[in-house]
């Protein structure tokens, strides 16, 4: 009988340990479709995690594009944010607006007089009707002359027509107050004159001097300064 030398038997770890894994990520599998790991995919592919906000974190981290929350606070609407700026914020935008824009100045002269009077301030081509004080009844556009015809100063009303004729090409106009005489032709406020049955400018281009002297005015404003200045009325006129 021969006799062989024994082989000494080693543990093989490698095969060991690639078992072992192989086990282990068995057992994961397993376990997670039960739900017992969070974060892993449930039914439908929600997230089985209960908090919204870590879902949406970790949709950031895999480069998902996740919409943000919208600020019940923050509003598209000019109106809205207009609203919502302080007092002095607005002040501001309106004191900027009116140095771009002379026409959106509505704040009365300095040194228009006292007492019930109409300021019209010819570099702003605005007219004011003021009760008493600094009280204004009411303010707008108008449109003066684009001669230089009227001096700065203090006049009064000293006649009125409800229907007049223009000189010239000047049409018939309604709601004539006159306060002022010039060179050829009595200087006042009315309507936007008819020519030819059409009005010879638009009210939308009342704020630019268009006239041959008067102050031409849409015609419920030439109503109001009607009613509001009878004879004797003071008119102050502003550079």
């Amino acid at each position: 009988m021969s006799r062989h030398r024994g082989t000494p038997v080693r543990p093989r770890y490698g095969r060991l340990a690639a078992l072992g894994s192989s086990l282990a990520v068995t057992a994961v599998a397993v376990l997670g479709s039960f739900g017992v790991f969070p974060g892993t995919g449930g039914a439908g592919g929600e997230p089985l995690g209960s908090d919204p906000a870590a879902a949406i974190d970790v949709a950031a981290d895999a480069g998902a594009d996740v919409a943000p929350t919208p600020d019940a606070t923050a509003s598209t609407d000019p109106t809205a944010r207009r609203a919502g700026r302080s007092s002095a914020d607005a002040d501001t935008a309106d004191v900027d607006e009116a140095e771009q824009d002379p026409a959106r100045d509505t704040t009365l002269p300095d040194g228009s007089g006292t007492g019930k009077r109409v300021v019209f301030s010819q570099g702003r081509q605005r007219v004011w009707l003021v009760a008493r004080g600094t009280k204004v009844e009411r303010t707008y556009l108008v449109s003066g002359s684009v001669y230089d015809n009227l001096d700065p100063g203090t006049y009064q009303v000293y006649s009125r027509s409800q229907q007049a004729w223009g000189i010239d090409d000047s049409g018939t106009m309604r709601y004539f107050v006159r306060f002022a005489k010039g060179d050829r032709a009595a200087i006042g406020f009315h309507d936007i004159p008819v020519d030819d049955g059409k009005p010879v400018q638009t009210a939308a281009q009342l704020g630019t001097p268009l006239s041959h002297g008067c102050i031409r005015q849409k015609e419920s404003d030439a109503i109001a300064l009607w009613n509001f200045a009878p004879l004797g009325t003071t008119v102050v006129v502003t550079a």
